[in-house]
């Protein structure tokens, strides 16, 4: 296989852009966190210019591998919620000598295999309820899990990368419109029993943006101050004053977008914006290319999940969304986050090496 097979370049030059920019604006505020990063960065490069050597077609023909992955992801979950480490007051990690892993993030990975394995088969009968049904069974026990730890914001991705397939596969409109009634009374219950008082309150500010710029619209209010203060080419390396001063809080993770863009101004913010679009670009027309409805489901599972990670992570920090702790892909602090990330993007670059695109 020739290196020009083996790799679609200009996915790779999307990927790698967005890292530099998340490596360039760690050191900005955190030498510690850059370098941990960078070894993150490291090891998903050695994914990424592995795993396309890889024939996964010895592996995804094999039901015994979906399920045995899916399991051990629903295995990790399981342990964190038993001996997890609590991070922020949430037990969502499990510490494995000085290094921490986030079990919700494999599971990410997990589901997005096993829901490709399940629609590259049956999404011909997405009309029939036990096609629905069977497939909400995989998404059901990693989100139970997760929403026990607490960690709303990755629940809602996985519902996300559901709701994705089921749309995907041609899931009539009036299927939509009869859930309805169901996802409004599942609302009221989460609401009332499910959340916790502080989730309540950041949905709450979405309404009263400038009340209690003290408490709950903080982050918030902090990060349009950061974005709003940039000007178009921003303030230059190591002069984010929100960030650097400590006023952003999560500048390294949920408010890496503000962070970036005080530091390197619209027009950095443009650009980081055009990578993360090219990069989507390039995995749909890797996906609508490859031989393989499991191939083409995996592309659109990497799509839907990009895609909401970033919605999610940007409306938070403009304040359209609640801060729900989503992270912005390869760009935002966190080697579990990256490190699936990356294996992700070494999935479709296999894929891409076996498809004449």
């Amino acid at each position: 296989m020739s290196l020009s097979r083996a790799f679609d370049w200009k996915l790779n030059i999307a990927v790698f852009v967005i890292v530099s920019l998340g490596l360039v604006t760690l050191l900005s505020g955190s030498s510690g966190l850059f370098y941990k990063q960078l070894i993150w960065s490291i090891s998903g490069l050695a994914l990424l210019f592995l795993v396309p050597f890889v024939n996964l077609r010895n592996f995804v023909s094999q039901r015994w591998f979906i399920l045995g992955l899916f399991f051990l992801a629903i295995f990790l979950l399981l342990v964190t919620r038993i001996a997890g480490s609590a991070v922020h007051g949430n037990r969502s990690w499990i510490a494995v000598g000085p290094v921490q892993f986030q079990p919700s993030e494999f599971a990410k990975l997990a589901l997005i295999i096993a829901l490709s394995a399940f629609f590259s088969r049956r999404h011909i009968g997405i009309k029939r309820l036990e096609v629905i049904f069977s497939s909400f069974f995989y998404l059901a026990l990693p989100v139970f899990l997760i929403l026990l730890e607490p960690d709303l914001g990755s629940a809602l991705i996985l519902f996300g990368i559901w709701l994705g397939f089921l749309l995907a596969s041609g899931l009539p409109p009036r299927y939509l419109l009869a859930a309805l009634p169901f996802l409004l009374l599942a609302s009221v219950l989460v609401w009332n029993f499910g959340f916790r008082d502080y989730q309540r309150d950041r949905i709450l500010a979405l309404f009263s943006p400038e009340t209690d710029p003290l408490g709950v619209n903080y982050s918030v209010i902090q990060s349009k101050i950061a974005i709003g203060s940039a000007g178009f080419f921003g303030k230059g390396f190591g002069q984010g004053a929100q960030a650097r001063l400590g006023f952003l809080p999560e500048a390294q993770t949920d408010f890496i977008f503000s962070a970036f863009v005080e530091e390197w101004g619209i027009f950095g913010g443009l650009v980081l914006l055009l990578a993360f679009a090219f990069m989507i670009w390039r995995i749909a027309t890797i996906g609508a290319e490859a031989h393989g409805n499991f191939y083409k489901f995996f592309c659109l599972g990497a799509i839907f999940l990009f895609s909401s990670q970033f919605i999610v992570n940007i409306g938070s920090a403009i304040g359209f969304l609640p801060v729900i702790g989503v992270v912005f892909p390869f760009l935002s602090y966190g080697g579990s986050n990256l490190l699936t990330s990356f294996i992700i993007i070494a999935i479709i670059q296999s894929i891409a090496s076996r498809t004449a695109i």
